[in-house]
């Protein structure tokens, strides 16, 4: 006669029903009660599926990264000014909508990754829909930055020769912005249903066109800065094509993706303030990096300063783009799994997703996007930064004590994370993703994210 253990063993041996067949396992017993000898077993099983969306997810945020410091590094070839207008732009003006839009697709995540894991697949595509035209809307507001941002270089304390170039270069950047503003709803969308890896053949696919047409422009043609910008501005176009057809041609897609509709305009208060302190959560992340080195140009060396925390900064913007990829895949998983309502096998989800310390996609995947705005505040602003600027200017330890600070607040962060996961209740949180996927007078296009 089978054992009840050997039972269990089954979805391991061979992955029928996985998640449901776990969900069960884990129901009679408590996540820390399981046995020893299933943990191998369990953590493997959960590693497996966090690494198969999380390669390709990295794919992504690294070729698309890729993008922009490609055609940084083709503007070097034009000038020293050139290059100092180009790069200015790319952190004081790109990285601000960056951080916004994505910020803002984070709500994407949250709401089709418990969609799908509810099995509520046409709500998906009315979700994604309400999203682009949220990101639409914003990308119009950034516009005007994009076309004025010679005035505001000159406000942070720019030259006006650099001002001048960053802002030709922004301006060249207008139709990339829009691009953007749709590729990031799109991305979300099909990550959410775990198709990653065509994600990553187009990633890869565009980046290498890029290249081509950025040296035929800047080094055959000879179209200067401008001719760059728009070159960035065409891939970036070319990438959400090659998502849209995916989207409306794949069988993937069939039941996720069921055509425009006018519902998307339904709904948009409730998603949208989700979406806000989505956007608030991620800019307060990425805010912070960037005050750190105009906060550095104040030091009494800055060009040593600005230098050795430029070297450092670079560093820490390919491990954002690795932890951005790790950070999607895990709050897939988490989505997913809470939509589906599987309140134990989210829980053991969440302790694989610490124990590989991404717990930002924890936040996403379950819709925490607000309260986490306020931790970074707390952590970064009035905690990190103060430190940071009392050792680098009142110490001799001048531009690592600003490190040393933003050090701190990562810290501190990390700590207030880990003890909000581990005091959350998942059976509240399954409770929630239903009721967010339920309220509505249609429950399949309306409300999604009321409540959240």
């Amino acid at each position: 006669m089978t054992s009840r253990s050997e039972e269990y063993n089954v979805p391991f041996l061979h992955g029928l029903d996985s998640s449901d067949a776990i969900e069960e396992f884990l129901e009679n017993r408590a996540v820390w009660g399981v046995e020893l000898r299933w943990w191998p077993s369990l953590v493997w099983w959960e590693t497996k599926l966090l690494w198969i969306l999380s390669w390709a997810s990295i794919i992504v945020s690294v070729f698309n990264y890729m993008l922009s410091f490609a055609t940084l590094m083709f503007t070097g070839h034009l000038g020293a000014l050139e290059l100092a207008g180009a790069s200015i732009a790319n952190v004081g003006i790109q990285g601000l909508a960056y951080g916004i839009m994505l910020g803002m697709a984070s709500a994407v995540q949250t709401v089709c990754g418990q969609a799908y894991g509810a099995k509520k697949y046409s709500s998906m595509g009315i979700v994604c829909q309400r999203a682009m035209i949220l990101h639409l809307g914003a990308a119009f507001l950034l516009t005007f930055l994009y076309w004025f941002s010679g005035a505001f270089l000159r406000a942070i304390g720019q030259s006006d020769s650099i001002a001048e170039q960053g802002q030709l270069f922004a301006r060249g950047l207008i139709p990339q912005l829009y691009a953007f503003a749709l590729s990031c709803p799109m991305q979300r969308f099909l990550q959410a249903q775990n198709i990653v890896n065509p994600l990553a053949y187009m990633a890869v696919g565009v980046f290498l066109v890029h290249l081509l047409l950025t040296w035929v422009v800047v080094f055959v043609l000879d179209f200067g800065l401008l001719g760059a910008a728009l070159t960035l501005s065409f891939s970036w176009w070319l990438l959400v094509i090659l998502n849209g057809l995916y989207i409306v041609l794949s069988p993937s897609c069939k039941e996720t993706w069921t055509g425009l509709s006018i519902r998307a305009f339904t709904g948009i208060w409730p998603y949208f303030k989700l979406t806000a302190a989505s956007a608030v959560m991620l800019c307060l992340e990425i805010w912070y990096n960037q005050g750190l080195v105009l906060i550095s140009g104040l030091l009494p060396n800055p060009t040593i300063s600005l230098d050795t925390i430029t070297v450092c900064m670079s560093y820490q913007t390919w491990d954002i783009c690795f932890m951005l990829g790790m950070s999607a895949a895990a709050s897939i998983r988490v989505s997913n799994e809470l939509g589906a309502g599987h309140p134990r096998v989210t829980k053991f989800s969440v302790i694989v997703v610490n124990a590989n310390s991404i717990l930002i996609s924890v936040a996403i995947g379950s819709g925490w996007q607000a309260i986490v705005a306020y931790v970074n505040i707390v952590t970064y602003y009035f905690i990190g930064l103060p430190i940071g600027c009392v050792l680098g200017f009142k110490t001799s330890l001048e531009v690592a004590g600003i490190w040393w600070g933003m050090i701190v607040g990562v810290t501190l962060q990390t700590l207030t994370l880990i003890v909000l996961t581990v005091r959350t209740n998942w059976n509240v949180e399954v409770e929630k993703a239903t009721d967010r996927l339920k309220r509505s007078a249609n429950e399949e296009t309306l409300g999604l994210v009321a409540g959240a």
